[in-house]
């Protein structure tokens, strides 16, 4: 059974100068490319975005913002995610999450990651060694202590979700094009659609 997924994006995009979500990708937004990658994998689909969430309205998902104030990070998305599961799919018991600057996300990222999820409670996806913090599984049952967490200081999402059973799915195999490359500035933007382009057919 797929879990609900969310897309994080309540960051403050520094790097790059504007709303993240909306910056364009080979004319299209990288939201667009996100969850044309990641809503196939997953039950339903929300974002999580701080600010007028009306910019969204061309999409069909809930826009969730930050539950603590002052973007705390990626783990206050992942909460905002855990409550929004909680109310809108109240039999679901994970939910999967994924970052809105990662257009090129692998089609079968929750399926091998929840593949793994029994006996663990956060399952995280790892590449050439490094983890990729945002892309993974989270049990709901973790809710309140990631709530508990954030009021406490917590921010690094590796140091917090160690405190928990985790482990990882490596995805190293060969491909033309890291799944994880982030997009942070403009020349991350360059640079993707020079990938895209080469891989048009």
């Amino acid at each position: 059974m797929k879990p609900p997924g969310i897309v994080l994006a309540g960051g403050l995009a520094r790097r790059l100068g504007s709303d993240k979500p909306l910056q364009p990708l080979a004319g299209r937004p990288l939201l667009s490319h996100v969850s044309h990658r990641f809503r196939p994998q997953v039950a339903d689909l929300a974002l999580n975005a701080n600010g007028d969430a009306r910019r969204f309205a061309q999409w069909p998902l809930a826009v969730v913002p930050d539950p603590i104030a002052d973007h705390p990070g990626p783990l206050a998305g992942v909460l905002a995610g855990m409550q929004w599961a909680a109310r809108a799919h109240p039999q679901a018991t994970w939910i999967a999450t994924a970052p809105v600057d990662s257009p090129f996300l692998p089609a079968d990222l929750v399926a091998r990651l929840m593949a793994n999820a029994p006996e663990h409670d956060i399952v995280l996806a790892v590449r050439n060694g490094q983890i990729q913090p945002v892309c993974g599984v989270w049990s709901l049952a973790l809710r309140n202590d990631l709530l508990e967490g954030l009021r406490a200081g917590a921010r690094k999402v590796e140091t917090w979700a160690r405190g928990f059973r985790l482990t990882t799915v490596s995805f190293d195999e060969d491909a033309a094009i890291d799944p994880f490359f982030n997009i942070n500035t403009p020349d991350d933007l360059v640079e993707a659609e020079r990938w895209l382009r080469a891989l048009s057919p």
